[in-house]
């Protein structure tokens, strides 16, 4: 009886949770794991590799769209939903496993879903037909709204003797593709089908409604009832908080909210504090009103707001003056930040401080923070208490000016930003986090403590200090040697040891790296369509931004030099790779561009590349690398190795022959005494 009753009550319980929309008292932080056209970056296979770090500061992260948009996409154009999960990111295997490894280090997986509108395949109404799980899933053009694309969609049905919903769209209009009427039951029938396999089949924990302005927000509160997903947080665009609130309120079932939301209009006040050197900060915002903060997703830049620098009369965005004290805003206050990947990928060492000193102090989405409680000319503070204990955080450019209460240890700071804890608290802190790091570093080590006496005890082989391990006095730094290091550190008051705090660390040197050339093969034998007499190549590297070929305008260079290998007609040419994460991308063409293939990018060395006679959903050529079917380089009878290798050679030697100073960390193919090896 008592299990029953138990088992009752934890039902129960999660049942109220879902129908939150999200958890109260939640201490996680979330990352938009893309920004814009960040194919490279956000890769379902660079994700992964990532997760280890990622699941040390992060608990949820926002990925893009999954599915095939039929072409190269940030996954907004969405096409198919249950059928076809080869996108721009990665294939349905690698995005599988991505999930799956983000589970296995304590990361929840939130899928992007893009439901107010739908992409068509040839006309306008013709959408996708999928099955799944045996079952058909099909929308007709009756699940489009009446006056879908301000009345075109209607006028062009009328022509062609089509039929659209008699409904009109419950919200914004979204043009160029087909708004859906989410009062018919085959679109709510086939989006409870879609969330159910996005948590349930693929392991997703959660949501992001895209554009939720686009459709009542009742909606939501019908999809999220139906899948129940732990995590819900709906894309509404508006800087007015009262417009935020009414959408949340909207979503509710049984008079409860059921999605959080993202905090637009606090993303806009940091904007503008920022503009005035935060000297006066609004308090406009989801995370400024109790009964709402629950529901506050926080931010600060996004891929939507992204300041990319390429509009006429370009202005920079304030955010991008201020980034580091934007962030330290957010992640010090309540509500559930969302860390944009950009800022993580620029600013990795400083946010994950700002994110282990949250950690520390204990704060959720449901803490109480006080807004403006420190102003001065040229900065502003805020203060956030939780169970545990508080944190402050100064931010502005005169934040160095604030003189704190003698009560408070600064733990923290850097460009424009510092946090404070109370001595009462009684803990240890370590300005250095957990990380990989390819130089030699120190960590300082500070003691939070009402205590004058209070000393620093800390090992570095991840025993538990002791009072008799080695002391420091606060302030003090002390070495990361080379290697992998477990540093614990506990505060020492009265010969009792507390508040001990763990970091890893693993410190290399820098891997020596010499430039050297690639060459890129490319054969259209298989291709009637293409003139095989020559190539345009369009080269480019995304990271650093750099366009490789001679004219710098579409469709690139005209390569005319060949080799024949193997009884097939290779175009060629040669490019540098300037440093160790350099490198470089294609898309192939004749004519004035057109026919193109695919893109086929992250080139690092001599590669084989066969165009097929096989389009994408774009209509573009696709690639395949054909590399590992050519003839050997003969590298070892080449004339450019510097040094002929032997078995008694314990050098490493890459392909192009140049001698690297240890064994390469980086995966590919390289020379060791004698033998071809392959690194993984």
């Amino acid at each position: 009886m008592k299990k029953i009753y138990l088992t009752l009550v934890a039902l129960l319980a999660t049942m109220n949770m879902f129908a939150q929309g999200w958890p109260a008292n939640y201490s996680g932080v979330m990352l938009q794991g893309f920004y814009w056209d960040s194919f490279r970056d956000s890769k379902w296979t660079n994700l992964e590799a990532q997760a280890p770090e990622l699941g040390q500061y992060f608990n949820l992260v926002w990925i893009p769209q999954s599915a095939s948009c039929g072409g190269k996409s940030m996954g907004y154009d969405d096409l198919y939903w249950f059928s076809n999960y080869d996108s721009s990111f990665g294939n349905e295997a690698e995005l599988r496993s991505l999930i799956k490894t983000f589970r296995t280090n304590g990361i929840g997986t939130i899928a992007d879903v893009v439901i107010n509108h739908r992409k068509t395949l040839t006309s306008w109404t013709d959408f996708p037909v999928e099955t799944y799980k045996d079952k058909t899933y099909e929308m007709k053009s009756t699940d489009i709204c009446s006056n879908d694309d301000g009345g075109k969609t209607k006028e062009w049905a009328d022509q062609n003797g089509v039929k659209l919903s008699s409904i009109p769209d419950t919200g914004e209009d979204w043009g160029g593709m087909r708004d859906l009427d989410h009062s018919s039951e085959n679109v709510q029938t086939i989006v409870k089908a879609y969330l159910d396999m996005l948590l349930n089949d693929f392991g997703y924990s959660g949501f992001r409604y895209d554009m939720v302005k686009g459709y009542s927000g009742k909606y939501t509160g019908i999809y999220n009832t139906a899948s129940k997903p732990t995590y819900s947080v709906g894309e509404y665009w508006d800087g007015n908080v009262n417009v935020i609130k009414n959408w949340l309120n909207a979503t509710k079932v049984d008079e409860k909210i059921t999605s959080a939301a993202f905090d637009f209009p606090i993303r806009y006040v940091v904007r503008d504090a920022i503009k005035n050197d935060w000297t006066t900060v609004k308090t406009d915002g989801l995370v400024n009103d109790k009964a709402y903060q629950q529901y506050a997703v926080t931010f600060v830049e996004n891929h939507d707001v992204q300041d990319r620098g390429t509009t006429k009369d370009y202005t920079p965005d304030p955010i991008k003056k201020d980034t580091l004290a934007a962030n330290a805003y957010i992640l010090a206050a309540c509500g559930t930040p969302c860390v944009f990947y950009k800022h993580w990928i620029d600013c990795k060492k400083d946010i994950k401080m700002m994110i282990n000193a949250r950690q520390l102090a204990g704060i959720t989405n449901t803490s109480n923070t006080t807004f403006n409680a420190y102003q001065g000319k040229g900065y502003n503070g805020i203060m956030t208490t939780s169970d545990k204990t508080s944190l402050i955080a100064i931010v502005g450019p005169n934040a160095e000016k604030f003189a704190a209460s003698d009560t408070y240890t600064e733990i923290l700071k850097g460009y424009h930003y510092r946090y404070f804890m109370p001595k009462k608290a009684n803990l240890a802190w370590i300005d250095l986090p957990s990380g990989d790091y390819e130089e030699a570093q120190k960590a300082k080590l500070i003691a939070v403590s009402n205590n004058a006496e209070a000393q620093l005890v800390y090992t570095t082989d991840g025993t538990e200090p002791t009072a008799k391990s080695k002391k420091a006095k606060s302030g003090e730094e002390i070495e990361i040697p080379f290697g992998e290091t477990t540093l614990k550190v506990g505060l020492l008051v009265n010969g009792a040891v507390s508040g001990i705090l763990t970091r890893t660390y693993k410190v290399t040197e820098p891997a020596a790296f010499e430039p050297y050339k690639i060459t890129v093969y490319a054969n259209a034998d298989n291709v009637a369509e293409f003139d095989n007499s020559y190539l345009n190549f369009w080269a480019w590297c995304e990271s650093p931004s750099e366009n490789l070929t001679t004219k710098g305008a579409w469709p690139g260079d005209k390569m005319t030099q060949c080799k024949e290998i193997n009884g097939k007609k290779w175009y060629y040419q040669t490019y540098d790779i300037k440093s160790k994460d350099y490198a470089v991308s294609f898309v192939f063409s004749t004519g004035n561009g057109s026919p193109q293939t695919v893109d086929y990018v992250d080139v690092t060395k001599d590669t084989y590349l066969e165009i097929q006679n096989e389009k994408d959903g774009a209509g573009h050529y696709k690639i395949k690398n054909v590399t590992a079917d050519m003839p050997s380089t003969g590298i070892a009878n080449s004339s450019i190795v510097e040094k002929p290798t032997s078995s008694n050679d314990n050098a490493w030697y890459t392909l192009s022959g140049m001698k690297m100073t240890q064994k390469p960390s980086q995966a590919g193919i390289y020379i060791h005494q004698g033998k071809k090896m392959v690194i993984k």
